[in-house]
């Protein structure tokens, strides 16, 4: 999402993207418009999230904060737009440059505990603005997001016609799960979820689109032995491109526990293809249950494999459905809408204060 929003703000901006470390982002962002230069400020991680973490997280702010602040008066910024609330040392800076800041929150982290909530909120007392990719988000934020204002992510349409689906079932129906490996995305409620959709005689081909993070290797070891014995369980690994994935399958699921928005369920009614998701955070937001989806609750294996079975079995009723989510995923979660949004909200940023 920081590409796409750097794309529609280098339509009329001079763009300076600031990043923590180098990498296959800083060439993509280029490639969008942007000038990119590497300034390494702490970002927050799960090891900063202890006593000893905490006061090593202030003792790297303080040694990061000098560079972050000559960077913003040395470019003269007229804004600064901080694309995650896990980099809060961005907005630091931006009140002592007397640059006004926008923060752009895409976490959800409901399920932590409040003071870890109310701890990563904190810092956005000092943005003048906040945006939010769901209203998810906004909850998660507490009372900081209440003055949050809601801008639904921009999702690329195919760059070429995605297949129709298969206007008639016969044989075996091809599921796709596409994201990373993880507890969060529930990838181990699809394994068995298609488990007892084969207990119960149901014939289904669950393909596994993604990677673990490092240090995730534990999670695939587990699902490789939960899928142990099952031919109908397959890890493709890491596709460049999700069209082609959804082109292969008639159902696509996006069972995650947790979701502040979920790109892949806005991409899979964009290919066409029926979509089953989880009752959670932005995934409710996205999917009108019964009219362009199926919603069930999250950490349900069971309820995931009703789900399936019910569009399989009305497979005209869910080819219609999935022709309105199409249509409605145009309509609400275009990029022109995205870009739109996103440079109205940073010219607010940027006009004078009364």
């Amino acid at each position: 999402m920081l590409v796409e929003s750097v794309r529609g703000l280098t339509r009329d901006r001079d763009v300076l993207v600031t990043l923590p470390a180098d990498g296959p982002l800083s060439q993509a962002l280029r490639d969008a418009g942007a000038r990119v230069e590497v300034t390494p400020v702490p970002v927050l991680r799960k090891a900063y999230m202890t006593p000893v973490g905490m006061l090593r997280l202030a003792f790297d702010s303080a040694r990061s904060l000098p560079a972050a602040r000559r960077l913003l008066r040395r470019e003269r910024a007229g804004a600064l737009y901080v694309n995650t609330v896990t980099i809060p040392l961005w907005l630091v800076a931006a009140r002592l440059a007397r640059v006004p800041a926008l923060c752009h929150v895409h976490e959800a982290e409901d399920g932590v505990p409040g003071p870890v909530r109310a701890a990563l909120a904190a810092p956005l007392r000092l943005a003048r603005s906040v945006i939010v990719n769901s209203r998810a988000s906004a909850a998660a934020l507490g009372s900081a997001g209440r003055r949050a204002q809601v801008v639904y992510n921009g999702v690329d349409e195919p760059p070429a016609p995605v297949a129709e689906p298969r206007a008639e079932l016969s044989g075996t129906a091809r599921i796709v799960l596409v994201g990373r490996l993880s507890p969060r995305k529930g990838t181990d409620v699809a394994v068995r979820a298609v488990r007892l959709l084969h207990a119960r005689g149901v014939p289904v081909h669950l393909t596994l689109v993604g990677d673990v993070f490092p240090g995730y290797e534990w999670f695939e070891d587990e699902l490789r032995t939960l899928a142990e014995g099952s031919p109908a369980i397959e890890f493709a690994g890491f596709r460049p491109s999700v069209w082609a994935s959804f082109a292969e399958a008639d159902v696509a699921i996006v069972p995650s526990r947790v979701e502040p928005f979920g790109n892949v369920a806005v991409e899979a009614m964009l290919a066409g293809r029926p979509v089953v998701v989880s009752a959670t955070q932005g995934l409710t937001e996205i999917v009108i249950d019964g009219e362009t989806g199926i919603r069930v609750a999250p950490d349900d294996p069971e309820a995931l494999a009703d789900a399936i079975t019910r569009l399989l079995d009305d497979w005209t009723s869910a080819l219609t459905m999935a022709k309105r989510a199409r249509e409605d995923a145009v309509t609400r979660f275009g990029t022109a809408r995205y870009h739109r949004e996103l440079r109205e909200a940073v010219t607010a940023l940027s006009a004078p204060t009364p």
